[in-house]
């Protein structure tokens, strides 16, 4: 694996990481902002062929 694979799956699994804590907390604006982050880092995986896995 790459380090740009390496470093984008790492992100993505940070960013669900914060998702999750931010959902848990009720902090729902940051919430959003964790999703719209994992949508882009999920969209730039797709584009460069990363799989990601659930």
């Amino acid at each position: 694996m790459d380090a740009f694979t390496a470093g984008l799956l790492q992100r993505i699994r940070t960013t669900e990481s914060d998702l999750t804590r931010a959902r848990e907390t009720g902090d729902d604006f940051l919430a959003e902002v964790e999703e719209a982050e994992l949508d882009d880092l999920r969209r730039l995986a797709a584009e460069h062929g990363v799989e990601v896995t659930a």
